[in-house]
């Protein structure tokens, strides 16, 4: 491929690497090369298998920070892509390969913003820096939450950040991030007494007695949501009983559960109403509880306010706030205190089998990141 833009030539480099999470590949050090020459200092934060990179140009405040992940998840069966996972090409206008949207291509965007930004505005106010971490796709228990702990430690603060998960969902910048819900799972085991099918008299089926808790839990309306939030969810992703013998009683039933849940619950108050509701159903239960994520709101301000602007000056189209989807890194930076966005291209096909993105898009994003930075730190 020639005449590429310089957001695509950097996407395609870093999408030829193969970083299956928790690998970096030298995504990381090939980011970094770029910031050091526009004059950022680059800080290397490894934890167990982790790379993780902090780079940062001046110290004043505010400070914008660009945030993202060089990890990808795995390719599945290579034979189904249409080309390699690891080889980018350009087809029909798209970028094809394995992190193309996911989110190799708004790590190109944001590099080659910053250095048109800094070519342009080499006295520019405040801070901008970078948090890059290979460990999203996976435990994320190496990746930002650590780099976050740190720089909390030694006292460094970070006023705006903008992850560049891809946000959009039919034009890019259709669509911001502003919030996410948490995640609360639970792993509830139902203690009965293994028995004959035969002698039930003699046995205790844990299925029977956790049917109508578990539809009590899947009824409950736990709470209304608000103006930012839709209401929390409940959902059973996993059930398992029985020996695989069909004259047998089990003796437990395992079920796995998750709240997805807005500002208006808490993870105390979601626990203690579980578990009300299981003592109400009168039975013998173990519960393991883990919290993958608390949810963060960043309301109107300067940070949402100067995306906004940049996305109408690039694109023209006003774009719409939303903290529907999953869980993301912005999680753990937003503990600081820190407004947090997220913007990138077009989500419709990531983790997917032939991964792509709209080549045009990732350099509109590159101007809307430009943008960005003019708005906030000009």
């Amino acid at each position: 491929m020639t005449d590429l833009s310089p957001t695509l030539s950097l996407a395609c480099d870093l999408i030829s690497r193969d970083s299956t999470t928790p690998e970096d590949a030298g995504c990381q050090a090939l980011m970094g090369e770029r910031l050091a020459a526009v004059g950022f200092r680059l800080e290397s934060m490894r934890f167990g298998d982790v790379n993780n990179l902090w780079a940062r140009r001046g110290t004043e405040g505010p400070v914008l920070c660009f945030a993202g992940h060089t990890d990808v998840v795995p390719t599945g069966p290579v034979e189904r892509w249409a080309q390699p996972p690891f080889e980018p090409v350009i087809r029909d206008g798209m970028l094809w390969g394995r992190g193309a949207a996911d989110m190799k291509g708004s790590l190109a965007a944001m590099v080659v913003a910053v250095e048109r930004f800094v070519a342009a505005h080499p006295d520019h106010k405040g801070s901008i820096a970078f948090l890059i971490t290979s460990d999203e796709e996976g435990p994320a228990t190496e990746g930002t939450v650590k780099v976050v702990e740190t720089l909390v430690e030694r006292g460094e603060k970070v006023d705006w950040c903008i992850v560049g998960e891809p946000s959009s969902t039919e034009a890019v910048g259709d669509i911001v991030k502003n919030g996410r819900r948490g995640s609360l799972n639970a792993r509830l085991v139902i203690k009965g007494k293994q028995g004959h099918v035969a002698y039930p008299h003699l046995a205790r089926n844990p299925i029977h007695l956790a049917a109508p808790a578990l539809a009590t839990l899947a009824q409950e309306t736990w709470d209304a949501g608000n103006e930012f939030f839709p209401p929390t969810s409940f959902q059973i992703s996993n059930i398992n009983a029985g020996t695989g013998a069909t004259n047998v009683v089990p003796g437990e039933l395992e079920a796995l559960i998750n709240f997805r849940f807005s500002t208006e619950s808490t993870v105390e108050g979601l626990q203690l109403r579980v578990t009300d509701i299981l003592d109400q159903h009168g039975l013998d239960y173990d519960l393991e509880w883990t919290v993958s994520g608390l949810p963060f709101l960043t309301e109107p301000g300067a940070l949402l306010n100067g995306v906004s602007a940049a996305i109408r000056q690039v694109t023209g189209r006003d774009t719409q706030p939303s903290t529907s989807g999953g869980t993301s890194d912005g999680r753990f930076i937003a503990t600081m205190g820190t407004q947090v966005v997220e913007l990138g291209p077009l989500n419709a096909t990531i983790h997917q089998l032939n991964e792509h993105v709209s080549a045009a898009d990732l350099d509109t994003l590159t101007d809307i990141y430009q943008a960005t930075l003019e708005q906030l730190l000009c």
